[in-house]
Parts: C-alpha cells; sequence; structure tokens
C-alpha cells in the first residue's frame, strides 16, 4: 500500500515539475518587472515549499496538487490586478486574458494527465475548484464589461466577444455546480430561515450571487450585442481566434433562457432573504424586462 502510494506521489511530482519550472519564471519575470506584492511573496513561497516536497517525493497527491493551485492562484491574482489597473489595454489584453484563462485551467488538465480515479472534488476541494472557475470567468466578465464599450472593437470583433460570453458564462455556472444545495426537510433544523432558503438555493457566499448576477448581465451582453439564432458557430470561431481558452465551449449558451434564469434567481434572493443587505436590484429587472421585451 505505501510502494502504491510512493508512486502515485513520484507520478505527480514528475508530472508537476515543469510546471513548477514554468511557474518560477513567470514569477521571476514578474518580480523582473518591478512586480511587489502580497499575493506574490505568498505565492512563490509556496511555490518553494512545493519544489522541495517534489523532491522529497513522499507527499501525498492532494496535497501536491492542492499546493500548485493555491500557488497559482496566488501569482496570476497580481496579474490579473495589473490587467484590471491598466483597464485592459485594448491591443494586448485578449492575449494576456486567454493566457491567464489557461493558465488557471492547468489544475483540472493535470489531474488528467495523472490519471487518477478521484473525482476533482476529492482532490482539491470543492473551495479550490470554485475558486479556479470563479476566477476564470469573472476574469471574462470584466474583459466584456471593457470590451463592449469599445464600439469599433466590438464591431470588428463580435464572434471572439461572443466566444467570451459564452466561456465565461459557462466558467461562473461551473463555479456554482460544485456544492449540492440544502435540501430542506424534517430532518434539517436552522434556526435562521433566510440563511436556510440561502443554503437551498445554493448561494453559500457572497461570491456565489456575483457569480450569479455576472452570469446573467453576460447574457444580457450577449443578446444585445450579438442577438440570438445569428451566432456563428463557436468552433469556427475557436479555430480563427487560436483558442480563447484552453477548454473552450462549441456549444453556444441560449443567452435569453440563461440569463432570465439567472437574474430571476438573484432577485427572488436579494428581495427575500437578503432584502436590505444592500443587494441592488434595479439594473437585474431592467435587463429582465429587456429579455422578455426583445422576445415579443
Amino acid at each position: 500500500m505505501a510502494a502504491a502510494g510512493g508512486a502515485e506521489a513520484g507520478g505527480a511530482a514528475a508530472a508537476l515539475r515543469p510546471r513548477l519550472a514554468a511557474l518560477g519564471r513567470r514569477l521571476a519575470a514578474l518580480k523582473g518587472a518591478g512586480g511587489d506584492d502580497t499575493f506574490l511573496a505568498k505565492g512563490s513561497a509556496t511555490l518553494d515549499k512545493l519544489k522541495d516536497l517534489c523532491n522529497k517525493g513522499k507527499e501525498h497527491p492532494s496535497t501536491l496538487l492542492q499546493l500548485y493551485t493555491q500557488a497559482l492562484l496566488d501569482i496570476t491574482y497580481f496579474e490579473e490586478n495589473q490587467l484590471v489597473d491598466e483597464d485592459f489595454p485594448e491591443e494586448s489584453s485578449l492575449q494576456k486574458v486567454q493566457e491567464l484563462t489557461c493558465i488557471l485551467s492547468e489544475p483540472e488538465d493535470l489531474l488528467r494527465e495523472c490519471n487518477t480515479n478521484d473525482k476533482p472534488i476529492n482532490v482539491l476541494g470543492a473551495e479550490l475548484l470554485e475558486c479556479l472557475n470563479w476566477r476564470k470567468g469573472a476574469l471574462l466578465y470584466m474583459y466584456c464589461h471593457t470590451a463592449k464599450e469599445r464600439t469599433e472593437w466590438l464591431q470588428e470583433n463580435i464572434a471572439i466577444f461572443n466566444k467570451c460570453l459564452n466561456d465565461g458564462v459557462h466558467y461562473l455556472m461551473k463555479m456554482l455546480s460544485f456544492r449540492c444545495p440544502l435540501q430542506l426537510n424534517e430532518d434539517v433544523s436552522l434556526q435562521d430561515k433566510d440563511t436556510a432558503r440561502l443554503l437551498s438555493e445554493g448561494i453559500f457566499s457572497d461570491t456565489h450571487l456575483l457569480a450569479i448576477i455576472y452570469s446573467g448581465e453576460m447574457c444580457f451582453w450577449g443578446l444585445q450585442h450579438c442577438g440570438e439564432g445569428k451566432q456563428e458557430s463557436l468552433e469556427t470561431v475557436g479555430a480563427v481566434s487560436s483558442d480563447l481558452s484552453c477548454q473552450s465551449q462549441n456549444v453556444s449558451l441560449d443567452f435569453r433562457e440563461t440569463g432570465r434564469n439567472m437574474l430571476t434567481k438573484y432577485v427572488a434572493v436579494c428581495e427575500g432573504p437578503l432584502k436590505g443587505q444592500g443587494w441592488n436590484t434595479e439594473t437585474a429587472k431592467h435587463m429582465l424586462c429587456y429579455f422578455t421585451k426583445s422576445h415579443n
């Protein structure tokens, strides 16, 4: 049994080494360019610890993969903040967003490479998987939020914009899928009925609620700018745009249906258990009206 565990650890370490080297080069380049940040420091410390554990070859694969994921999340968070601070430069930000989305897909890619029989959630845990998909979805949301205001770029790149929206909503919906909503029944006793309602809706944090409104808003932009029934095949777009993300989706979303479901849920929760907690629903209601009017 111990031998099998050691072999697994060795296999994970071998698969990790080239990725650790690449992440180390990325970190060095950021520091060389003047990057100095708490998250870079945390990522650097985790990376050093991980290299040491890989060299010893005794740590359980799940520990190695979790540490790798944490280092990657910290280092790329610095880069994401740079993009936001620079307001997503038109000439370079699409490539950078693609690059970061691919990097944030690495932990799940690595799990497939290791041929582990365990489900990703059993190796990385719900929190890290949620974080990876939230970060990809939120990054695409912020990029699209800026890109939609660049009229000339949007006219020339509507298919790429559509694909970014599709991928972004996919990641956010995936983020929302890792934990099962609480099933309310006689065996479940929660004194706070509002909390029980939130958990039954699959809302475990503010980030879950943001994922819902971001998804609805991206669907609104998709319907507004890309329409429905006129969208290019996403397979064609993927071929032209050199892989918008490493796990691009080739099935086009129904922006109207998905957006309506997300926004309806958001409004119901914010005007129900979260009423008076500072969550605004006016914009969401406006978007819901647009979905209905544009359909009629």
